[in-house]
């Protein structure tokens, strides 16, 4: 079943995601060669702890690390560590919050220093999925209409959709039904109505979809090798359309960013 929150649940739920968009830019001007991702996640847990929040990823299903830290051919989940950036390289960053019992989650990855241009591209690409995913954030539209506007769009462009890995509901807990692919027919799946959240989270690669899970038992990688893209934010379904919930106080957020 799909939980539906109030307007006022809905405004909670967007402090968490306020506090997701600060600890992102934080990573976001921190995230630089040599700087390693066991510095950016105590950053991070300090900058959280600080606004009265908690990082929901530390300690879930026992991960160790307060933000999942993923470069290069890693998709998501990577445990942050003592790898150090370098020039070139992409890092996927996926902050979630706990804050008065709501989660918000958001990722972004971040081009470290100069990149190649189709790198450049393959994450620009990323990013408008997602905003095409949210722009179908509406009431009377179906589930599958999120994951249809991502693969058309992403293939088009030449690049591929992780299938096996999926964004969700997303609420008092951090994953809540339903799952959401980021793939699929249009028109399928439960209609959406006012009062939705959804955490929507396309992750693409420049080579193939498949995907391999390391040793650690978290982190995700391609089975080819080749570069991934991971964008997401926090979306309500209202009468007026999608709110993202997972913007600062100014309004915005790094996951928008021009890259």
């Amino acid at each position: 079943m799909i939980e539906r929150k109030s307007s006022r649940e809905i405004a909670k739920q967007a402090q968490a995601g306020a506090i997701v968009a600060e600890t992102l830019q934080l990573l976001a001007d921190e995230a630089k060669p040599g700087v390693t991702t066991g510095e950016l996640d105590r950053l991070a847990e300090k900058l959280i702890r600080r606004r009265g929040g908690a990082p929901t990823f530390k300690g879930y299903r026992g991960f160790p690390g307060s933000i999942c830290a993923s470069p290069n051919d890693m998709i998501v989940h990577g445990i942050p560590g003592a790898v150090a950036l370098g020039d070139g390289d992409v890092l996927s960053v996926d902050v979630g919050v706990t804050f008065r019992g709501f989660v918000g989650d958001s990722a972004v990855t971040l081009a470290i220093g100069e990149v190649a241009p189709e790198t450049r591209r393959l994450l620009a690409v990323c990013q408008e999925s997602l905003h095409r995913m949210i722009a179908a954030c509406r009431v009377g539209n179906h589930l599958s209409d999120l994951g249809h506007a991502c693969q058309t769009y992403v293939e088009g462009e030449g690049f591929a959709v992780v299938r096996a890995l999926v964004g969700h509901g997303v609420g008092r807990r951090m994953h809540e039904d339903p799952q959401i692919p980021n793939f699929g027919p249009p028109g399928r799946g439960p209609e959406l109505r006012e009062g939705m959240v959804f955490a929507i989270e396309p992750m693409i690669t420049a080579g193939s979809h498949e995907i391999r899970i390391d040793d650690d038992g978290w982190s995700i990688y391609t089975t080819d090798g080749s570069m991934a893209a991971h964008f997401e934010h926090t979306v309500a379904i209202t009468a007026d359309g999608p709110q993202i919930l997972t913007y600062g106080s100014d309004g915005t957020s790094v996951v928008d960013r021009s890259v």
